[in-house]
């Protein structure tokens, strides 16, 4: 009986711990998930190539200028 009743409440535990969790990144999340490395922001569309019009990843592009390959 103790067991059951202890396992109930270790898993309502684990349930409320993860969903304010999750709920807390997603509320503030950390500056991390905000931008790459590089500075760019996650999730930002691909711009267009001058001459050519084929769309370019943006990330691509900050390497580019620092120099780095």
């Amino acid at each position: 009986m103790f067991g059951h009743v202890f396992m109930r409440a270790f898993a309502a535990t684990v349930i409320v711990g993860s969903v304010a969790g999750a709920a807390f990144v997603y509320a503030v999340p950390p500056p991390s998930l905000r931008v790459t490395r590089d500075g760019v922001p996650h999730f930002t569309p691909p711009v267009a190539h001058p001459q050519t019009g084929e769309p370019l990843d943006v990330g691509m592009l900050a390497r580019h200028y620092k120099g780095v390959k």
